[in-house]
């Protein structure tokens, strides 16, 4: 690794010393008026170990955008990583860590209770062939299943 301080925050974290699943704080942008993105490191693999599959994660990506919004007006967006491990969550003027994990329980909850996913169609999704609703469940109820963990990030 080098020493020298990359612009990415997560590529000037030690992914060899984290602990999957956890969900952390990750960077905190101020805006010239005062509003401030808090962005979160949302880890559902461990780094370099295991990966989330593309019709699973794409779906995932989908119901969480979808429905997190259903718990908060404060979601700015959620993406996924490129490296099929987790999600990075960004959050607009609110800096309730706790209200975090529970915002994306209340979500994954939501996801295991979906019957279809949104926007899975070639109008409104880029790559509509790739998608999975049990996949999307399958990821969401394991990292729910590790609920009491997503605070602990380092092992």
């Amino acid at each position: 690794m080098t020493d020298k301080k990359m612009n990415v925050e997560s590529f000037n974290l030690d992914h060899t010393k984290v602990k999957a699943p956890y969900i952390r704080l990750a960077d905190i942008k101020t805006g010239e008026h005062g509003d401030t993105i808090h962005k979160y490191d949302m880890r559902i693999c461990q780094p370099n170990q295991d990966h989330m599959d593309m019709p699973g994660l794409h779906s995932l990506e989908h119901l969480m955008a979808e429905l997190s919004r259903n718990h908060s007006d404060k979601v700015v967006d959620i993406s996924p990583m490129g490296c099929q491990t987790g999600f990075y969550i960004a959050m607009i003027n609110h800096d309730d860590y706790d209200g975090v994990l529970d915002l994306v329980e209340g979500t994954l909850k939501d996801v295991l209770e979906a019957t279809d996913v949104p926007a899975c169609n070639e109008m409104q999704c880029g790559w509509a062939a790739s998608h999975s609703l049990e996949g999307a469940q399958q990821i969401a109820r394991g990292f729910l299943a590790k609920r009491n963990e997503w605070a602990d990030i380092f092992a």
